[in-house]
């Protein structure tokens, strides 16, 4: 990654480039965000330091009065001056200057990036970035074998095609729109997110400007007055759909018409504008209740050569070039030869398992949400797919009862959450015994408690192979080929 100027951006009203951006070798560097929730206490030490390594949230490891502690934003093998603070048993550090910076730093291009976090890495090289991944992955996943090289992202910006702005005031009762500082409710206000869809950061900006001439106020999350929370934009990266879902606390929408038609004027490449309501004391963005206001409330998108239907609340991978490249392994590790049975596991709306029915016998997903049950559904025919059948429910229970009945399944395509599949999921799949199984990963800590459980039950890891889904933050996915090499059974 070269040095870049900031793309365009606008600094903030009232905000100043960021105040804790780490120097360079001579010059001052800036308060940091500070690495523990502790704080005060005894007066800071300024430590001279060196980095010996990095966390897997990508935090620097140094070595201080005989504890090893965290720093945000230092590299390995860098020298720089930290102050740290102790009170009572908790410690905290923040990077004050690096003395001699790693070859592998560069400016990140991004001015927001010290205060927003939502990308941890943008100050490390593109080869520094998978270097790290590379090791994170490797160290979790030597219990089961060596994982094959990251598949990296050639141009690792502007790739989400889902970004949410979240709206709010500012001290000076003006209206500001961003994204949440790290572990806050603090609104960053910004008009560009590097990762995001150029066209989404322009939309939401505009909203911005509507909400001021049209005296829109935004919700107040304290006091509960107000109407706009959030705007959710989906854009179709090979269609160039656009949908834009605007989140508010209230069914009742002010001056909807005006809006409406200053949107559509403003951007009449949007084309489809819904209405969500979202009047819960929640993090969650989307409510239950929405109302499409123009358009037909979906979009499309094209990904392994067939069309996908996505609503406002249905899950689609945020990087289709990255997705492609995920699935065609996937693909690969199934091993389908036009026979198979095939499960897809936690479907969504149905994305893996329509790609997989070209090649399979036959394809049964399963899904809890009854809304990407039936967007799979429509999907299978939109693309002509006759040989899917979508269902809603547990997709654990649907495995035991399958084996109860003596059917079988030759692969198992699973795609969990965060935080992984329960041991209730895993031990239905043994029982199933499926002569694969595909375990599609985004978060590699979870899986490796989950491979240990289906080794430990009659598979076997045959192959993994990590994916940089996520350029610019410390998130990493991965994909694992498990064979059966035994009768299954839990033990």
């Amino acid at each position: 990654m070269s040095k870049q100027k900031n793309h365009g951006y606008k600094k903030s009203a009232g905000k100043q480039s960021p105040k804790n951006k780490p120097s360079g070798q001579q010059r001052p560097a800036p308060q940091g965000r500070k690495n523990s929730k502790a704080g005060g206490g005894k007066k800071p030490v300024i430590a001279e330091v060196t980095c010996s390594g990095l966390t897997n949230e990508g935090k620097g490891i140094i070595q201080w009065d005989g504890k090893n502690l965290e720093v945000e934003h230092l590299l390995p093998g860098e020298t720089a001056e930290v102050a740290v603070s102790t009170k009572g048993r908790h410690t905290t550090t923040e990077l004050k200057r690096v003395i001699q910076p790693s070859s592998d730093r560069v400016e990140p291009p991004c001015v927001y990036f010290y205060e927003c976090g939502g990308c941890q890495l943008q100050h490390m090289t593109n080869q520094a970035q998978a270097g790290f991944k590379q090791k994170t992955v490797d160290a979790l996943m030597k219990p089961f074998g060596k994982p094959q090289a990251m598949l990296t992202m050639e141009h690792p910006y502007a790739y989400r095609n889902k970004s949410h702005t979240t709206f709010g005031m500012n001290r000076d009762r003006q209206i500001i729109g961003g994204l949440y500082a790290r572990n806050s409710h603090e609104i960053i206000p910004m008009d560009r997110c590097l990762i995001h869809d150029p066209k989404a950061d322009e939309i939401a900006g505009t909203i911005k400007g509507i909400m001021k001439s049209t005296k829109l106020r935004p919700y107040n999350e304290d006091t509960g007055d107000g109407f706009l929370r959030h705007v959710l934009i989906k854009v179709g990266k090979t269609s160039g759909e656009i949908m834009v879902v605007l989140v508010a606390a209230s069914p009742v929408f002010p001056g909807k018409n005006n809006f409406v038609k200053a949107l559509r004027k403003a951007h009449p490449e949007i084309t489809t504008l819904v209405h969500n309501v979202n009047n819960k004391d929640t993090s969650m963005v989307l409510g239950d209740d929405e109302k499409v206001l123009f358009g037909p409330g979906t979009i499309t998108d094209t990904l392994g050569g067939m069309e996908f239907v996505i609503s406002a609340k249905s899950f689609y991978q945020v990087n289709p070039v990255q997705t492609e490249k995920l699935y065609d392994k996937a693909m690969e590790m199934a091993d389908l030869t036009g026979k198979e049975t095939v499960i897809d596991a936690y479907c969504g709306v149905g994305t893996i398992g329509l790609i997989a029915a070209k090649k399979a016998g036959r394809v049964i997903g399963v899904e809890m949400n009854n809304d990407a049950v039936r967007d799979a559904i429509r999907n299978a025919k939109r693309n002509g797919v006759k040989n899917a059948r979508f269902y809603q429910g547990d997709a654990g229970k649907f495995m035991v009862e399958m084996a109860e009945r003596g059917e079988n399944a030759d692969v198992v395509m699973m795609d969990p959450p965060r935080k992984g599949s329960d041991e209730a999921f895993l031990s239905s799949v043994v029982k199933l015994q499926p002569e694969r199984i595909v375990y599609v990963s985004c978060n590699p800590e979870t899986q490796v408690r989950d491979l240990e459980y289906l080794e430990k039950n009659g598979y076997n890891v045959e192959e993994i192979q990590p994916v940089d889904m996520f350029p610019q933050t410390v998130h990493v996915e991965a994909v694992t080929k498990l064979v059966r090499t035994q009768k299954a059974g839990t033990r």
